[in-house]
């Protein structure tokens, strides 16, 4: 998985947020000494050295003053004082609680101490109501989806390049594009991707040597291939979605790109790269397609040494695995504002889906609980640890519940400003939000979820599956064995696995909060696995 899963957009409070979280008060939590000063002497000295102040409370005014009004000045004087202590002693267990969002955060007591007993005592979360909101406002019905003349004139010039009907002879999703370039020239010179990826940046060099052999002349005009990919594997960061691109690749009929996660649906056709860069150069669909290049031409060698022979060259499919693909819609956001409902009218599934109709789709999940603490170990830079992991969590499940009072669940999952205000992606494990916006567009069929729990337990089962519903030959027993005993990719470093497991309590505030959504996507999926209850 690439740094370049790491969220981003701007947002005004970016950085204050940061701020936030590298505080003292976050650190330490110690006790701010607070003086409470009631002083009844003459400290003010008049300017005028011939007017004589009299004391503010003499004896002699005391005297003049009557018993009643005494004691009603006194008691009053003391309710005054026990306010300022009700607010005083507060604010010096805990210090003053500033956060950026645009949510008003209801009291949250972060603990001093972070060991599991004291968290879950100190924890001020009123997690048995948060569940309850979330159980009813999971109940909602599908979001509307946009007519797709809309979706077509919002993008013409992507639909514009990508014909609406594919070659019915070949399995993948390609097509014959006109080249009207100088067959001599480099066909990749400008593609964006090559800046980004040298391992792209080598392929490209080695298909334009031989590029001219390999497209295709009828009546005088020049066609290349070109291809989409047969499928996609959209999710989740950290569920394993490395792993299973690197074991398909090794599967005769599967061409990958070089480039696992391009993150163009998501990101890079808007100009997207990282958050600290803002809005870059847009990747164009020419380049996206180019990414595919290695399929097509294997493609088109079948075809041309094969007129009459052996076909299986048409059997070759490609694929891409962003993992921001499932959820990430916060360009879109950025770029065009959105609806009430949520951010983004139009959802990266709406484009694949006009494009291609027919795609497969695969989605890896694994604990939610699980996801969230490998997310923060890979993307968190420096003073890593379970108890910094514990408050990060608090603040974004508090963080959550004040959207939540305001606003829907679909809302609070995509919400660009939500997202970057809390410090840990608690929104990625809200998996049934996104699936269901998923099935809005595609057929169930179309989709494989997999829990990575299973993939890893038996590796073999599991592509099996996967063989079956991408409709590839099985692998001969010695590729089968090369599949299954390749070392596991992206596991997580020696560093972070020194740090630990999380705390019990941040387990137990987790788990109880991701259980509305996991029992939603486990009724979704008629499969009591996506419970998690055994993990």
């Amino acid at each position: 998985m690439s740094q370049s899963d790491c969220k981003y957009g701007s947002d005004p409070h970016t950085e204050q947020s940061w701020m936030l979280h590298s505080s003292p008060m976050h650190q330490k939590y110690g006790k701010t000494p607070v003086r409470t000063f009631l002083d009844f002497r003459d400290t003010n000295e008049p300017e005028n050295p011939d007017v004589k102040w009299p004391p503010l409370l003499s004896l002699n005014n005391i005297r003049s003053v009557s018993k009643v009004r005494l004691l009603s000045f006194l008691l009053g004087l003391t309710l005054t004082f026990l306010v300022m202590a009700s607010y005083i002693l507060p604010w010096e267990k805990t210090g003053l609680l500033f956060t950026p969002t645009p949510f008003q955060l209801r009291p949250v007591f972060v603990p001093t101490s972070t060991s599991a007993e004291d968290s879950s005592e100190n924890t001020l979360i009123d997690m048995k109501l948060l569940v309850k909101i979330i159980s009813f406002k999971l109940e909602y019905s599908p979001r509307k989806v946009p007519d797709e003349k809309d979706v077509i004139e919002t993008e013409a010039l992507l639909f514009s390049v990508i014909p609406r009907h594919f070659l019915p002879s070949i399995k993948s999703p390609c097509w014959y594009e006109e080249f009207p370039g100088d067959l001599g020239a480099d066909p990749y010179r400008r593609n964006l991707f090559t800046l980004r990826s040298k391992g792209f940046k080598t392929v490209c060099e080695q298909l334009k040597i031989n590029f001219h052999r390999h497209l295709y002349h009828r009546d005088g005009e020049v066609f290349r291939l070109r291809c989409l990919p047969y499928f996609y594997i959209i999710g989740q960061p950290k569920c394993g979605t490395t792993d299973l691109f690197q074991r398909l690749r090794l599967h005769p009929e599967v061409r990958f790109n070089t480039i696992k996660e391009p993150h163009w649906w998501t990101r890079k056709r808007f100009g997207y790269i990282h958050s600290k860069d803002g809005v870059l150069e847009s990747f164009p669909v020419q380049d996206y397609l180019d990414l595919f290049d290695l399929a097509a031409v294997n493609i088109q060698a079948g075809i041309n040494g094969n007129p009459s022979g052996d076909r299986s060259a048409l059997r070759l499919i490609t694929g891409e695995a962003s993992a921001s693909t499932m959820w990430d819609n916060q360009a879109w956001s950025n770029l065009h504002g959105g609806g009430e409902d949520a951010k983004s009218p139009f959802l990266a599934q709406d484009f694949i889906h006009a494009i291609q109709p027919g795609a497969k789709i695969i989605v890896m999940l694994r604990d939610p609980v699980e996801r969230l603490y490998s997310d923060y170990l890979y993307f968190t830079v420096g003073n890593k640890s379970a108890e910094d992991f514990h408050l990060k969590v608090v603040e974004s499940v508090q963080l959550f519940h004040s959207c939540l009072s305001e606003r829907t669940i679909r809302y609070c999952a995509y919400d660009t400003s939500l997202s970057n205000a809390m410090p840990v992606r608690l929104n990625l494990g809200m998996y049934v939000v996104f699936l269901l916006d998923w099935l809005t567009v595609f057929h169930r069929e179309q989709m494989l979820v997999l829990r990575l729990e299973d993939y890893a337990a038996n590796i073999k089962v599991t592509f099996r599956k996967v063989f079956d519903f991408l409709s590839v030959d099985p692998l001969s027993e010695q590729v089968e064995a090369a599949v299954t005993k390749r070392p596991m990719s992206n596991t997580r470093r020696a560093a972070d696995r020194n740090l630990g497991p999380m705390l019990p309590a941040t387990r137990d505030l987790l788990r109880e909060f991701h259980q509305p959504f996991n029992h939603k996507l486990a009724s979704v999926l008629d499969n009591k696995a996506f419970l998690w209850s055994n993990t």
